[in-house]
Order: structure tokens, then C-alpha cells, then sequence
């Protein structure tokens, strides 16, 4: 991380482009391609760590998402009961992108997924649509039917895929509203934080005035 008081990806209002995904999700996930990766601007701005990959592609269903984390000697913590504790990726969007405001609306959502966790022997992923905080109000619940998630293990690491039905995101209008406030964290006990612009001592998480924008192509 730089030691610049400020950092330099603060000074920006940064969007990425987010690619059409022609597939859909099925039982052995999503095949994204390298133009769906998306940046990370903390890492290349601010020189904050490095160590995944993320790709995310949508269509008119919804939004399909593909982890790759590499670099690890330690097996993630994860505990469904402890969401904000554990090793995973959060994955905020505005489908307003309304950027003026530090106080989340219900078109602000924070989707939580785990590489494992779940289960009786803790093992399975979760994701899940958790409250933001400060929230001056919530989005409508999701179905556990529109929240699609797998995961597997590597040496050095692990995948994670899932996809976000539509009805999962309250506002979700490709057509009408194509950029979407945007931003995400991969939180990893070993690694640290890799996020889209700013590091975990901005409350990155909750506030949208700190997200960028996703522009779905």
C-alpha cells in the first residue's frame, strides 16, 4: 500500500467495463473469458496487495462471477455465522449508480460469498445478500433459488463461481440503467485486502459515495 496520505485512486472517479456473458450458469459453473477481468486500482494505484483474479459477465439474467485466489499456504477461513470474519469475496452494486450519497438505498446490495463454511462439516460455500449498514433502507430480500454458488479447492488456493439471478438485484435493468455503482473486497486472513480502489480503512463496504462504476457492455 502507498504511504500517501491520501491515495492516489481516491483522486478518481473510475469505472471498468463489465462483458456480456453468452452462457449461463450451469452445474460446472461459468466459462469467463480474460476480457471479463475486472482490476483491482487499490493494487495498481495505491500498491495494494495482489493476489486473485476476478472476472464478472452479465446478461439479462444476471451477473455471473469467477474467483481464482493463488499465493495461499493456509486454507480460508470461512464460518456462515461469522460472514464479516471470514476469508471470501464481498461484491457491492448500486443498480442506481448513485454516487453522491454515504448512506446506502434500496438499490444498494452487498452479496457475501465464502469458499466454504457451510455444512455440517463446514465445507460447502455461501453467498448470501447481507444488510449494509447505515442502510436508510434495504433491498427486498433475496431467494436462496437466485443465488447460485460452487467452489473448489487448489493447492495454492482456491475458485470460487456464482451467479446472481436478476430477481436478486432490486432495480436490475440492463437497458434501462447500464452502469451500475460498483465495487468489491476479497478479504483473506494470510493475504490481506484486495479491493477495486480503496483499501478496508475506508468504510469501503457500506458507504457508495467510495464505489466506482460498472459499465455493462
Amino acid at each position: 500500500m502507498s504511504d500517501a496520505l491520501i491515495p492516489p485512486s481516491f483522486l478518481f472517479r473510475l469505472a471498468v467495463p463489465c462483458y456480456r456473458y453468452e452462457g449461463s450458469w450451469t452445474k460446472s459453473g461459468v466459462k469467463l473469458t480474460e476480457k471479463h477481468v475486472i482490476t483491482s486500482f487499490d493494487a495498481e494505484l495505491n500498491l495494494g496487495p495482489r493476489f486473485a483474479e476476478l472476472r464478472l459477465g452479465w446478461n439479462e439474467e444476471g451477473i455471473y462471477v469467477h474467483l481464482r485466489t493463488t499465493d495461499k499456504k493456509q486454507s480460508p477461513w470461512c464460518r456462515d455465522t461469522r460472514l464479516d470474519d471470514s476469508d471470501g469475496l464481498s461484491l457491492m452494486i448500486d443498480t442506481r449508480n448513485t454516487q453522491t450519497i454515504h448512506r446506502a438505498g434500496r438499490f444498494c446490495h452487498r452479496f457475501i460469498m465464502l469458499p466454504q463454511g457451510s455444512g455440517r462439516l463446514l465445507d460447502q460455500p455461501t453467498i448470501t445478500l447481507t444488510e449494509i449498514q447505515r442502510a436508510k433502507e434495504q433491498p427486498k430480500p433475496a431467494s436462496d433459488k437466485d443465488l447460485m454458488i460452487k467452489s473448489e479447492k487448489r493447492i495454492d488456493g482456491y475458485i470460487l463461481q456464482a451467479f446472481i439471478r436478476a430477481e436478486a438485484i432490486t432495480g436490475f435493468d440492463p437497458d434501462e440503467h447500464p452502469r451500475l455503482g460498483f465495487s468489491y473486497a476479497i478479504v483473506d486472513r494470510e493475504l490481506g485486502w484486495q479491493t477495486f480502489s480503496l483499501d478496508p480503512s475506508f468504510p469501503i463496504t457500506h458507504d457508495p459515495s467510495l464505489w466506482g462504476t460498472l459499465v455493462l457492455q
